[in-house]
């Protein structure tokens, strides 16, 4: 799997307060960041908050059904791995989960063994050795990069990046850890339609405004370093899906 197992969001949607807790003790033993919501409305917001690589649903919810939900989620542009966990066990509520957007399905009572088996062979779909080369979001903490709208945002803010900034920025992010110097930047988006960039001078230049764009604090980064000696490099655990 390319994401370290500790920075992997999972958000469980899941009225029953017992089950909730039984899943987030077991999955934070194995070193997974938990959430938890009650409701399906409420778990539909902290999606677009927290952006968890994967999410675990409950078809009978308070305010409606999981069904539902799902169908949301995919109409607005989510695409992180739902696994569907309830006590309904009908072969048709399989097929209408999977046929919504659901990517598997696990009844309850669950055997802990088999949920966590189902939700690394999720995450190695999404993310891992068999994730499509054709990824269509990149995560960096909690910037999203959409690469079918080619735009950046954070809590659903748009950053606004010049061309020349958002192909820079992309391209570290596919390569998440690795160091780059000035000319193997300047020559990874030589060929794009961008503003021209013709020495290491003018990388140092946009580094500075892409820290000053997408950074808490510029003066202090902590998302695009500086290698003494070598150039730059994106902070590893950026994910692609």
């Amino acid at each position: 799997m390319k994401l370290p197992i500790q920075n992997i969001r999972i958000l469980i949607i899941e009225d029953d307060l017992a089950v909730a807790r039984s899943l987030r003790d077991g999955l934070t033993r194995e070193g997974y960041t938990i959430y938890h919501c009650d409701s399906g409305k409420e778990g539909v917001e902290k999606i677009k908050k927290i952006q968890p690589h994967l999410i675990i649903l409950d078809i009978r919810l308070p305010d409606g059904l999981g069904f539902d939900f799902c169908r949301q989620i995919r109409q607005a542009g989510m695409y992180q791995p739902i696994l569907i966990l309830t006590v309904r066990d009908e072969p048709i509520d399989k097929v209408l989960a999977l046929e919504i957007g659901a990517d598997d399905y696990m009844t309850k009572p669950y055997n802990p063994s088999e949920l966590n088996a189902r939700i690394r062979a999720l995450l190695r779909r999404a993310y891992g050795e068999f994730a499509s080369s054709e990824s269509k979001l990149i995560f960096v903490d909690d910037l999203v990069v959409d690469m079918l709208k080619a735009t950046v945002s954070r809590d659903h803010a748009l950053i606004n990046l010049t061309p020349t900034e958002y192909r820079l920025f992309v391209y570290m992010a596919q390569h998440p850890g690795q160091v780059f110097s000035r000319t193997q930047l300047i020559n990874a988006i030589r060929d794009c339609d961008a503003e021209e960039i013709n020495d290491g001078q003018t990388i140092t230049v946009y580094m500075r405004r892409l820290r000053e764009k997408l950074e808490y604090d510029p003066a202090h980064p902590r998302l695009i370093l500086t290698v003494p000696g070598l150039g730059y490099r994106l902070v590893a655990g950026s994910i692609q899906y």
